[in-house]
């Protein structure tokens, strides 16, 4: 049965106009928009009539952005829900992740409650996709990943997601090969991969493994690569020529990708090339503590560039908010986007590429047949949301309200 429901008095951006001293500013209206099983299947100026009897929901002028991608996150390790508990100090990685191993039984007994507080967190944020990786290791086995599909099995009509079978401990790590693999066959559906120079030791042989399991299950790919300078960029070069040869282009995604920034500008130039034309993702988490991939650069050169929050108050971090927004703003803040076209522009890094104004001020968003996917706040524009990050009044994922009221 055909559902359908009027959403009045959004507030939309309309086009651009000439400001101050050659500046621009953004042309906002409010619009009525029918929703139709979910997808946005009429929009007219408000308060135009509708059908006698249609049912409504009113925006009350809210401004309307899309809808936000969470696309690197670890709902397994958090430790929202639990009671309060601070870092242990790590002097090194391998003393974390044997920090992180000494705890996993225990934690693997409320990953179902830790996730949905995760889930909830991060859709109040405006978040309705989660990409999460789930650590598969011979310490707890498949235990996270059960719990984490449970979680978001409950959350389904909510949201979308990935989750990446994540080998934490190292893919050629003793069995977790066969783990991963049966993590394929038990629900998740993206391979992972993580620093085959730091942590698997042998560049080739980890990434041909990751590759060969990705194409026996017809999986997509995300990598981890925290492997620094010329190590990390060698990498993502042999990582390049794996997917070309599989015919894996625009299946594959590298996380963090810390090493693209710490090489000189030639190389940057020549890899951000290369990752266009293979598509190769990248997803970065914009941090303050470590050299980030140059995204302006990489976004120029048509790659590809999804944020994400990562794990947050877990044994890695006590810190971090699930906010995309916050993210786009501090990357806004670093690259210096105080004009009112590039803070509009980094929107994009959030929801998965997806601006409501071309630079040219053609209404790129909402248009009829797009899903009813949708973030409101209280601002003027998405140049404002970004530079402010203002609260999320409401959030909705194909035509329901997912969190806050309207």
């Amino acid at each position: 049965m055909k559902t359908s429901v009027w959403l009045k008095n959004v507030f939309l951006e309309a086009g651009l106009e000439p400001g101050g001293n050659g500046s621009v500013e953004t042309r906002t209206a409010l619009y009525d928009l029918k929703i139709e099983d979910g997808k946005i299947s009429r929009i007219q100026p408000a308060g135009e009539p509708l059908e006698a009897g249609a049912k409504t929901m009113d925006a009350k002028g809210l401004l309307a952005l899309p809808s936000f991608k969470e696309m690197h996150n670890h709902l397994d390790k958090t430790y929202l829900s639990l009671d309060w508990k601070a870092c242990q100090p790590a002097v090194n990685l391998k003393q974390r992740l044997e920090l992180e191993a000494a705890e996993l039984n225990d934690l693997a007994e409320t990953a179902e409650q830790r996730a949905s507080a995760m889930i909830g967190l991060l859709q109040s944020k405006g978040a309705t996709h989660i990409r999460t990786h789930v650590n598969i290791d011979p310490y707890i086995g498949l235990k996270n990943l059960e719990g984490i599909r449970s979680a978001l099995e409950v959350h389904k009509d909510q949201l979308t997601y990935d989750i990446v079978a994540f080998p934490q401990h190292g893919l050629l790590n003793g069995g977790v090969p066969e783990l991963m693999k049966e993590a394929m066959r038990s629900g998740a559906t993206m391979v992972g991969g993580l620093d085959p120079a730091g942590i698997d030791r042998n560049i080739e042989k980890s990434l041909d493994a990751m590759m060969e399991m990705a194409t026996e299950f017809d999986a997509d790919v995300d990598i981890h690569l925290h492997d620094s300078g010329h190590v990390g960029f060698y990498t993502v070069e042999k990582l390049l020529g794996l997917t070309k040869e599989a015919g894996w282009q625009d299946r594959v995604a590298v996380s963090h990708a810390f090493s693209l920034g710490e090489v000189a500008i030639a190389q940057q130039e020549k890899i951000a090339a290369e990752l266009a034309e293979t598509g190769v993702a990248i997803m970065s988490t914009v941090p303050i503590t470590k050299t980030m991939p140059p995204i302006e650069l990489l976004d120029q050169r048509g790659v590809k560039v999804h944020f994400g929050c990562d794990g947050f108050y877990d044994s890695w971090s006590p810190y971090g908010t699930g906010d995309l927004l916050e993210k786009v703003s501090r990357y806004s803040e670093l690259y210096r986007k105080s004009d009112e076209r590039g803070l509009a522009n980094s929107l994009k890094f959030a929801t998965g590429g997806i601006v409501p104004l071309s630079d040219e001020g053609e209404m790129l968003w909402p248009k009829i047949g797009d899903d009813a996917d949708f973030v409101f706040v209280e601002a003027s524009c998405s140049a404002e949301a970004v530079a402010r990050t203002p609260e999320r009044k409401a959030v909705m994922f194909q035509g329901r309200q997912v969190y806050g009221g309207l």
